[in-house]
């Protein structure tokens, strides 16, 4: 276990990289060595059927490999929703079954989400709480996560109006959910390493697999990378833990999701040696 001296404030999606100093230093953590993969679990074929019952017999890797071309209509689809259609502040007491969103029609027209994720914290259960919004296409959740609860079933458009079915779920961090959920349609590496601290932009240049793999077997390449994280951070013990929160945060909601891409766990490998590597030289220096 590596002890560190301050205790990480939760995920802020805004200004993640660079928290305020604490004047006030609060009670050491301890951080574990390294972050433990759960069992490998397949998807629910269940899920896949109710998403799209022409895949049932699909494997389920290769459902994901055929969404992968069309990721960008996904996406598309999801920034076409006006964001003042979507509840920015609602509790779970309130929460409807059911969101009408109007859409413009367009040409070509994307592929429009199915449902709404009414994403809660796990850690802070209370029908006071705010809940986190995310339009999802059912088939991407499906294909990806193993422990996702069953989805409402979904609504036909009515005309311009798309009438998303809301599937409420309580997660570890709901804005480190924003990573996994841009994550399932890009499977973009170096979007999930950036998201999370500062690297060097030409080792985040069309990030590969292969180059993650490489990076974790190199200790002169993990050294490298630790020691530009630590000097972003000026040897700060505070922001340092605050990053290593980030990817503690992040690798809880896979564990919570069954999110098993080996891809992604091999990232989060990564961003975890960095930044005990980082923390490690930080502490040397004092």
């Amino acid at each position: 276990m590596f002890q560190v001296a301050s205790h990480p404030p939760s995920f802020n999606m805004h200004a993640h990289g660079h928290p305020a100093n604490m004047s006030h230093p609060s009670p050491s953590v301890q951080l574990p060595r390294s972050l433990a993969r759960p069992p490998f679990a397949e998807v629910s074929r269940d899920a896949i059927m109710a998403a799209a019952p022409e895949l049932g017999s699909v494997p389920a890797e290769y459902i994901r490999r055929g969404l992968r071309p069309k990721a960008n209509e996904m996406l598309a689809g999801i920034a076409g929703i006006p964001r003042s259609a979507l509840p920015t502040s609602i509790t779970r007491s309130h929460l409807p079954s059911l969101i009408p969103v109007a859409v413009t029609p367009t040409h070509p027209q994307p592929t429009y989400p199915t449902h709404a994720l009414a994403v809660s914290s796990s850690k802070t259960p209370s029908g006071k709480d705010s809940l986190m919004i995310f339009p999802v296409h059912s088939l991407v959740l499906a294909s990806h996560c193993s422990s996702l609860p069953r989805l409402p079933q979904a609504v036909q458009p009515s005309g311009n109006t798309l009438n998303l079915p809301v599937l409420p779920l309580a997660l570890p961090s709901p804005a480190a959910f924003t990573i996994l959920h841009q994550f399932m349609y890009h499977h973009r590496l170096d979007a999930v390493l950036k998201a999370l601290f500062p690297l060097p932009s030409a080792f985040l240049h069309n990030l590969s697999h292969h180059t993650v793999q490489s990076t974790l077997a190199s200790g002169t390449l993990l050294h490298q990378l630790s020691t530009y994280l630590c000097s972003s951070a000026s040897s700060n013990l505070t922001t340092l833990t605050t990053h290593a929160a980030h990817v503690k945060e992040l690798w809880q909601d896979m564990v919570a999701l069954g999110l098993h891409d080996p891809e992604l766990w091999d990232t989060i490998d990564l961003a975890w040696e960095v930044v005990l590597g980082a923390l490690n030289l930080a502490a040397a220096q004092r």
